[in-house]
């Protein structure tokens, strides 16, 4: 006959296996908690276990692994998630160590036309790596167009639309979330809008989305939106004005109309929504400041051009336009050098100063001869300060207008970068709430966790909510702020002290990355 165990001795047993059982893997303690919507009035407890939210409420005298204690008035907020971010170096950078340290979780790659192609290969590819974010992708109108007709300055032929409707199909069944734009840059400037409304429709029929560098983001700037809205009708699909802004100071203004425009699309049906950087400067090539004519066929075809002296004197005086009417910011020393590998001494420095170290005028004519010897040596990533700070605080203001950084994956010390690849979200938080009030800090928050979740389609994160995906940042509204600089920009930014992604502690306050907790997310998969 089996022996009974005694009650008592059952109940013992059972007790003593409790004792060792932590029931969260991870529990805050005593903070404001920003749920997606609202903070709450009083401090609250989150419990985490196995990278879930399970519990919200008061849940003192809980175990867990991790009990971390606040102050009553630090925030919890769902992580932040960036709709623009340049990520093409994730393979070599998977930490993503300048995001997380801005409280980013999750990111939208891809952007302004270069997001990878085929999709289902690089993303199998990815999900090798250990990562420090969640990475979200689009395809790029860019990439496909270049991989089916180089960098000719022509229509598609049928065959050729065929194969790049192929490649948005392919993409989005291996789990983009829609494509992308550069309608700014070669090869995308040579597209028409009805190339991009086909495109964009096979993006639609699997639920993805549209975001548009914009054709033109200066001059052109009011006729750049209603194309952009035009394609979104068209196609029948969600759009992101993707970093918006009205460059160059005779666009300085111009939001007042490009909101109106998004206000009465809205009002028609028609699903448009922006993102934005929260600086009056931008950043890219210095071949922004060539006419895209001149870069068609590739470098090759542009050092024929501009030995031509008829066609160099075209390129010359259109250059001279952009310095003086747009991206140029009509000052030489609006252009300042980011990353110039064939001569790192001009990091930092602007195209003013690199006219005077070669004892020439600081005149528009001297600076596009420069930009030409600059695109002939190999180009340059540069910062251009030509937005309008009234522009930025209104779109800012907009509800509808989503927070990105538009930033790359950055180092100390490498280069001279934009800030915001360090900087972005602190500095809404802590210069345009705290300290300008231009926004609140609810509004703020939900620019950077709900609303770009909605955007996306996600339904496991965004939120601070029992059952959401733990991509949690934890931060102290009275500190925070962005610290690095235009003419220093190597810092990280202080104020924020925890960051988890899917549950796990990635980053504590200076303590630097602790776990890399980040996933490769598929449309309909995530």
């Amino acid at each position: 006959m089996k022996k009974s165990i005694p009650i008592i001795a059952l109940l013992l047993i059972t007790n003593s296996c409790f004792m060792f059982y932590d029931k969260y893997d991870t529990l805050f303690l005593n903070g404001l908690v920003f749920d997606g919507e609202t903070i709450s009035e009083q401090p609250l407890d989150v419990g985490i276990k196995d990278g879930k939210i399970i519990a919200i409420g008061d849940l003192e005298g809980q175990t867990a692994a991790h009990t971390i204690m606040l102050n009553g008035t630090e925030i919890i907020s769902p992580g932040f998630i960036d709709v623009h971010a340049h990520i093409e170096r994730i393979m070599r950078m998977p930490g993503a160590e300048s995001f997380i340290r801005q409280g980013v979780t999750t990111v939208l790659g891809g952007p302004d036309g270069r997001g990878p192609s085929p999709m289902g290969e690089y993303l199998d590819s990815l999900e090798t790596y250990e990562l420090g974010i969640n990475t979200a992708w689009l395809v790029g109108h860019n990439t496909i167009r270049r991989k089916v007709m180089g960098t000719e300055n022509r229509a598609p032929t049928s065959d050729e639309m065929e194969a790049m409707k192929d490649l948005v199909k392919e993409a989005m069944d291996n789990g983009a979330y829609g494509i992308s734009t550069g309608l700014k840059y070669v090869p995308g400037s040579f597209s028409t809008i009805e190339e991009v409304i086909e495109l964009s429709k096979v993006a639609a029929a699997k639920g993805g989305i549209y975001t548009s560098h914009l054709r033109e983001e200066g001059l052109g700037l009011l006729e750049g939106v209603k194309e952009a809205i035009t394609i979104g009708r068209e196609a029948n699909i969600p759009i992101v004005l993707t970093h918006h802004k009205a460059i160059g100071k005779p666009m300085w203004g111009a939001s007042v109309k490009t909101l109106a425009m998004v206000d009465s699309a809205r009002s028609l049906g028609i699903d448009v929504m922006m993102d934005q950087y929260p600086y009056t400067a931008s950043s890219t090539g210095l071949s922004v400041l060539i006419p895209t004519w001149a870069m068609a066929g590739g470098q090759d075809e542009f050092k024929k051009r501009v030995n031509d002296p008829a066609t160099r004197k075209r390129i010359h005086s259109e250059i001279m336009f952009n310095i003086e009417n747009d991206r140029g910011g009509a000052d030489l020393d609006v252009v300042q050098f980011a990353n110039v590998s064939w001569k790192p001494d001009l990091n930092g420095k602007t195209l003013k100063d690199w006219a005077l170290e070669k004892g020439l005028k600081p005149t528009f004519s001297n600076g596009a001869d420069l930009v030409i010897e600059g695109q002939l040596n190999g180009g340059a990533q540069c910062i251009f300060h030509a937005i309008g700070e009234e522009d930025v605080q209104r779109i800012m203001q907009h509800p509808l207008a989503m927070v990105a950084s538009d930033g790359g994956l950055v180092e100390p010390g490498r280069g001279h970068p934009h800030p915001r690849s360090y900087g972005t979200f602190p500095r809404v938080l802590g210069y345009y709430v705290r300290e300008k009030g231009i926004i609140s800090l609810e509004l703020a928050l939900r620019k950077m966790t709900s609303l770009p979740a909605e955007r996306l389609g996600f339904k496991d994160r965004g939120w601070i909510k029992e059952g959401m995906n733990a991509d949690i940042t934890v931060f102290r509204p009275e500190s925070i702020r962005e610290v690095g600089t235009f003419e220093d920009p190597h810092h990280y930014p202080t104020g924020i002290s925890m960051v988890l992604v899917n549950g796990k502690i990635t980053y504590q306050d200076d303590l630097g990355e602790l776990q890399f907790g980040g996933k490769v997310l598929r449309k309909g998969g995530e």
